[in-house]
């Protein structure tokens, strides 16, 4: 399966440990599609659909429901949790994506 920066994703991310977000959920693929074509690890974000108000939080409509991208749980996972491609961020999404990553990592 081929995976693109910014593709929607539906990943296992059980077991989990601690407060780490669990169960089979929707995903972000962050990392550049040049890793992604190299390596067997995607770096992706969580979503849920509940949540507070969070500045490293950004709300989505994905499937005709209103999600929030959770940037404060970014992680790397194998290739082997992914079980299927749900879709693609809109371009004003991603570019708050992109803003959210900066604040959080670059600044």
């Amino acid at each position: 399966m081929e995976v693109k920066q910014y593709q929607i994703i539906l990943v296992n991310l059980d077991p989990r440990i601690g407060s780490e977000i669990r169960k089979t959920r929707p995903c972000i693929v962050i990392s550049p599609n040049e890793m992604n074509k190299y390596l067997r690890t995607v770096v992706i974000a969580p979503m849920t659909t509940s949540s507070k108000n969070y500045p490293t939080r950004i709300e989505v409509k994905h499937d005709n429901k209103i999600g929030w991208i959770v940037l404060d749980q970014i992680r790397t996972i194998d290739k082997q949790r992914i079980l299927r491609q749900l879709g693609r961020l809109s371009k004003p999404e991603i570019k708050e994506v992109k803003s959210i990553i900066k604040e959080i990592f670059v600044d």
